[in-house]
């Protein structure tokens, strides 16, 4: 049974208040909004005037990187974020009315799935209990975007059938697609979509899904097959490519069979059934934290030469192959559906040219050893119900002191991500969603796994020796940066993305000080450095250690950069001044 989120207003009103904190927390981080302090009230006390009738009052500390941390039940006249919008919008916000009212939208859509969320919440010993996949339906979401569950173009019925919080099992269908729309690429041990088939399909499916497109009168040697997702088949290809179903270029299928569950990202599927078998990335034309969350045609299509190349990196590099250990979930074949008109139109908003097709993603379980578990970085963040932090558990269960404890995981998570930025000058955004720890049977943190980085990689700008070598199909993909901002997608995927959240958490509960948990880290980078002293051109090229950092804004984009306008092009963060950098020592 579906149990409609306004049904409990207490439940409602606590998700609100703790959303209304986040708002506020991560508008004056951005500074978005400007509070002031109130000396009288408390060092910790502020104020923010909305209007002459209107003033909101809370409590707050100050943490690294000039963050804010405030206290939900510290808000007053209200808890109501809705309340703060209607009274904000056109004042401190300086919002416009169409970005008010999307804004409103995703806002309520996000405390909806909040409200699902807290209804079934588990404490930290039962998380810690459960694997990779089902964890992933307990995660609160992105943790510095405010409208984190948006899903623009779910209605409430979509979201409690297909977000992950909904936690529900799904058999996908296939569809068969003529080669004059559709696309393969695969890495050399699956240069052909048969090798493919051969290894995700039971031959008794295959066969009768090549026996349904002949009983069509159709050649099944002329089909590509790939899975779809159900919500993006009804709301978007049945209607925008009616004419390739009329004429059988598209021919709908039945299932595989196989059980999946879908992960944070909403479309990509982990296979539960059968563990061993790819995960598959679909597309899904839904507008999701800062994009309409399809597949971009060109990057589909280049996804295995990218893990080749990557894999290639990491497999002649022994300190990466034999020391780190890093693994490298490859995106190791692709199908690309070319839509007749929309793809032809460049100018056209760029969700209409990433409509459907199909990623094949290795899955995480084969590359586990006896006793390793796997947890997304996200999942650190977790707080249950009761107050308990997921790392507090996790550390009882190590047996560690705290800061042992954190000395395994920095050196687990920052030596391979620093090697590539270093020694190859190569970035992944290793956000929490994208960036896996992998522990041992004792819970301790012994290495890093990177997911989905095929469209998160970014390469410097300035020519190094190292990427001299990189095939074209991959240069022409992936997007280059400045040695100085390169170092922004660590900052901002990691160090601002997740430890800014990690530290004060690590504070509250292990006893670690913000201080010491960023000196921990410089530490790490350091430890690195020696390690390989002829790399000290690179470290200055690609400094993690400047006084200070531009800062990235998330919320900043959504509010008054592009808005919720249609773009021909995916947007990215904004840029608004600079913060200190906590791993800067003067």
């Amino acid at each position: 049974m579906i149990i409609s989120p306004s049904s409990d207003s207490a439940a409602w009103q606590h998700a609100a208040r703790r959303l209304l904190a986040k708002m506020l927390a991560e508008f004056a981080y951005e500074e978005v909004i400007t509070p002031v302090p109130e000396p009288a009230a408390g060092r910790t006390a502020y104020r923010l005037v909305l209007s002459d009738d209107v003033t909101y009052r809370f409590r707050a500390r100050r943490g690294s990187y000039g963050s804010w941390y405030v206290d939900p039940d510290s808000i007053g006249p209200t808890g109501d974020p809705l309340h703060f919008l209607a009274h904000g919008h056109d004042t401190v916000l300086a919002l416009t009315g169409d970005t008010t009212g999307h804004l409103i939208k995703e806002l309520l859509a996000t405390l909806s799935a909040d409200v699902r969320l807290n209804a079934a919440a588990l404490g930290a010993a039962d998380l810690a209990d459960l694997d990779y996949a089902e964890l992933e339906g307990y995660q609160t979401g992105h943790p510095w975007l405010i409208a984190n569950k948006g899903r623009m173009g779910f209605s409430d019925a979509d979201a409690a059938q297909w977000a992950p919080e909904a936690r529900r099992h799904h058999r996908l269908p296939w569809i068969a697609v003529h080669r004059d729309l559709a696309e393969y690429r695969g890495i050399a041990t699956l240069a052909t979509p048969d090798l493919l088939y051969a290894e995700e399909l039971a031959p008794a499916t295959l066969d009768a899904f090549r026996h349904n497109i002949a009983d069509h009168d159709r050649d099944p040697a002329d089909y590509l097959l790939l899975p779809v997702h159900p919500w993006q088949w009804d709301q978007v290809v049945a209607p925008l490519f009616a004419p390739a179903i009329a004429d059988k270029s598209i021919l709908h299928l039945t299932t595989d069979n196989d059980l999946r569950l879908p992960q944070q990202s909403i479309r990509t599927f982990l296979n539960i059934s059968r563990p061993q078998r790819r995960s598959v990335k679909l597309p899904l034309s839904v507008l999701n934290t800062l994009v309409w969350r399809g597949l971009p045609t060109e990057r589909t299509l280049a996804a295995p030469a990218v893990t080749a190349w990557v894999h290639r990196l990491r497999d002649h590099d022994r300190f990466l192959r034999d020391e780190t250990r890093v693994i490298l979930l490859g995106e190791v074949a692709s199908i690309a559906v070319a839509h007749p008109q929309y793809d032809k139109l460049p100018t056209v908003p760029y969700q209409y040219r990433e409509l459907l097709g199909c990623i094949w993603r290795e899955p995480l379980a084969v590359h586990l050893e006896a006793g390793e578990r796997a947890r997304t970085l996200a999942a650190l963040l977790h707080v249950d119900p009761e107050g308990r932090a997921f790392t507090a558990e996790l550390v009882d269960r190590s047996g560690l002191a705290p800061r042992v404890w954190l000395r395994h995981f920095f050196a687990a998570l920052l030596p391979p991500l620093l090697h590539f930025l270093y020694r190859y000058g190569t970035v992944f955004s290793p956000h929490g969603e994208n960036a896996v720890v992998i522990y041992d049977e004792h819970d301790i943190p012994v290495r890093l796994a990177v997911k989905d980085f095929v469209d998160d990689i970014n390469i410097s700008a300035e020519p190094i020796p190292e990427l001299a070598a990189m095939p074209e199909e991959v240069r022409s993909v992936l997007l280059t940066e400045p040695p100085e901002f390169l170092t922004q997608f660590i900052h901002s995927g990691l160090f601002v993305g997740v430890f800014r959240y990690l530290a004060p958490l690590c504070e509250r509960q292990l006893g670690v000080p913000e201080s010491d948990f960023w000196a921990m880290a410089r530490d790490e980078i350091l430890r690195y450095q020696e390690r390989f002293p002829e790399l000290k051109e690179r470290f200055a090229l690609f400094d993690l250690l400047t006084p200070r950092i531009d800062r990235l804004c998330l919320n900043r984009n959504r509010l008054h950069l592009d808005g919720y306008r249609d773009r021909c092009d995916r947007p990215h963060a904004a840029v608004h001044g600079t913060v200190h950098n906590p791993l800067h020592i003067s």
